[in-house]
């Protein structure tokens, strides 16, 4: 099964889990109004999570002018994804870290942190950029803003459940409305996980495909890997956006475990290196571009 339609299934049960706790709550009237209540919160989304996102770190937009290399080579490698360039801001955070938002390609933003330009190469740096454009590419940006209002909205329904006759249509009873609230946040938090693991698999792929050479960004991956352990205040005062970034920024164990956002880093090389060896590339100096 490709990466898409693991996706599509990931979200449909998500999109289930959801219907499944307004029926608990009131029966088809329920599901029906927990289904709208989604649809509104995602109207929302849509249209504001990038300007949120963009906001909660900080992040200040450059000009060609401020900063020519970046904004040239954002520009070359977007040429080469096929896509218009983005929005192109810098976030002034010592952790080295990157991240995409935006709702299609024609309304995207690439955010790098200071600590990225300050400790990659150039072309480190254009790995990273391009795994984020391809993130922009594979809509991957409304993906995840998508499944991070259902795992929000499905924690606040599960809670509403609780304090307002979840019980009611539940065959356990308040057991079950009390099973609901603990289970179904959790089960919501496992599925976006998930898909957000699946995701970045697939940004490293088509990112390296983007900027010719695998080994440019798996060289940058374990050099972001060197710097993990440096905090960020921002990510850590708004956790909700960790998914977003191409390494977790939050201080957790990088394992490909069920509640992390994020492949394991010596996993993502490892595919990266093995990609490289197919196409016949055995140096990180070989690219298509400077």
């Amino acid at each position: 099964m490709t990466s898409y339609g693991r996706t599509f299934i990931l979200i449909a049960a998500m999109t289930a889990l959801f219907g499944a706790i307004g029926f608990m709550m009131g029966g088809e009237v329920g599901m029906l109004l927990a289904l709208a209540l989604a649809a509104a919160m995602n109207v929302f989304a849509y249209w504001n999570s990038d300007k949120m996102a963009l906001r909660m770190h900080g992040a200040r937009e450059i000009d060609r002018a401020a900063a020519p290399n970046l904004f040239r080579m954002v520009e070359n490698l977007s040429k080469r994804a096929g896509i218009p360039t983005p929005r192109i801001y810098v976030i002034d955070n010592p952790q080295p870290n990157a991240f995409a938002t935006g709702r299609n390609p024609e309304n995207a933003a690439v955010a790098a942190t200071t600590g990225l330009l300050q400790n990659l190469s150039h072309e480190e740096t254009a790995g990273v950029m391009a795994h984020e454009l391809a993130h922009i590419k594979n809509r991957d940006t409304l993906i995840m803003t998508v499944t991070a209002t259902f795992a929000g909205a499905i924690s606040m329904l599960a809670n509403f459940a609780m304090f307002f006759g979840g019980s009611r249509n539940n065959p356990l009873g308040l057991v079950g409305a009390i099973l609901m609230m603990i289970l179904a946040p959790l089960a919501a938090a496992l599925v976006q996980m998930a898909i957000s693991r699946t995701r970045e698999y697939e940004a490293d792929r088509i990112g390296a495909e983007i900027c010719g050479n695998p080994l440019w960004l798996a060289s940058a991956l374990a050099n972001l890997h060197r710097g993990a352990g440096i905090d960020n205040r921002s990510a850590e005062a708004n956790p909700q956006t960790a998914h977003m970034f191409i390494m977790n920024p939050l201080h957790k164990h990088a394992v490909d475990g069920l509640f992390s956002t994020h492949p394991a880093m010596a996993n993502r090389i490892a595919r990266l290196e093995e990609m490289a060896r197919d196409m016949g590339l055995a140096s990180a100096r070989q690219g298509p571009w400077g």
